[in-house]
């Protein structure tokens, strides 16, 4: 039995912006994989890569994982492959043996030039201007600042039974 859903029913899967997300964030990230593919990174590698690149010198794993939005968990095995590859390298930082760095080895410095090219032929995929990029990329900052649910207040309760029905 389908129900009558009015105009302004907002439980549509249109209507979900985790759906709208989810969607555009795939679509932009496939495009990013012919010309990841030949530099040997995988989108989340490259990403990790431009953050090292705009770093000065050695990197903190609990700045990069900050940086990059990461749980450390997540961002070691990227660091491992990185290393693995001769691109970035781990090390003890000496004022504290218990915290790592990363840093760019030699090697992925050289890929940075290779690389340059990557968001000119984004831009080019899109099909978009670089305001209209801008502007979305602020619209998406807002997003993600209200999103974040740590310093904001417990959202409103919401009585989600179904009272028995199913």
């Amino acid at each position: 039995m389908a129900a009558s859903l009015s105009e302004d029913d907002r439980l549509t899967l249109d209507q979900q912006v985790c759906f709208t997300l989810s969607v555009a964030a795939r679509e932009v990230v496939s495009l990013y994989r012919p010309l990841l593919e030949p530099l040997g990174l995988t989108h989340p590698q490259y990403l990790v890569m431009v953050a090292l690149w705009g770093a000065e010198g050695h990197v903190s794993i609990k700045q990069l994982s900050k940086q990059l939005r990461l749980e450390a968990p997540t961002l070691s095995p990227l660091l491992k492959r990185l290393q693995n590859a001769g691109l970035v390298e781990r090390q003890r930082d000496p004022a504290d043996e218990r915290s790592l760095q990363v840093s760019v080895t030699d090697q992925g410095w050289e890929l940075r030039t290779r690389a340059a090219a990557v968001p000119a032929a984004i831009i080019e995929r899109l099909g978009m201007t670089v305001p209209e990029l801008e502007s979305l990329q602020d619209a998406l900052a807002e997003v993600i600042e209200h999103a974040k649910t740590q310093d904001a207040p417990p959202a409103p309760a919401v009585d989600l039974s179904l009272d028995g029905e199913l």
